[in-house]
């Protein structure tokens, strides 16, 4: 199933731990964030909005890319897609998208024993 599209938060879970174990408080929100994905091929652009805070990277599957992370971070890294999900390993957690029923599911892990799993699910507007 394809990513390509515009979808608006509806839930979410671990959201606050998250934000304190990859130490990044500043950024907590009640506003909905809306994600936007374009693709051509294997390269995509994949934008997240909430109000007055825009962050987007643009990546081609298979190949190094420059990302720009939540935090502002800009940082390389390969994106890969498997079983229709695409991964990618931040700085601080590993990222998982996937589609499930039509909606975007997104997975954010942090590293160790006590390894905070985040997870946000959207729907297409």
């Amino acid at each position: 199933m394809t990513f390509v599209g515009k979808y608006e938060l509806e839930s979410q879970e671990n959201y606050e731990e998250f934000l304190e174990a990859i130490d990044f408080l500043k950024a907590k929100t009640d506003h909905k964030v809306v994600t936007e994905v374009t693709q051509d091929g294997d390269d995509y652009t994949w934008t997240q909005t909430i109000p007055g805070w825009t962050w987007t990277s643009q990546f081609t599957i298979g190949k190094e890319s420059e990302l720009v992370s939540m935090k502002g971070q800009k940082f390389k890294a390969v994106v890969t897609k498997e079983g229709g999900k695409i991964l990618l390993q931040f700085p601080e957690y590993h990222f998982t998208a996937e589609m499930v029923d039509d909606k975007l599911v997104m997975t954010c892990v942090t590293p160790g024993e006590k390894g905070v799993t985040f997870k946000r699910v959207f729907r297409r507007i």
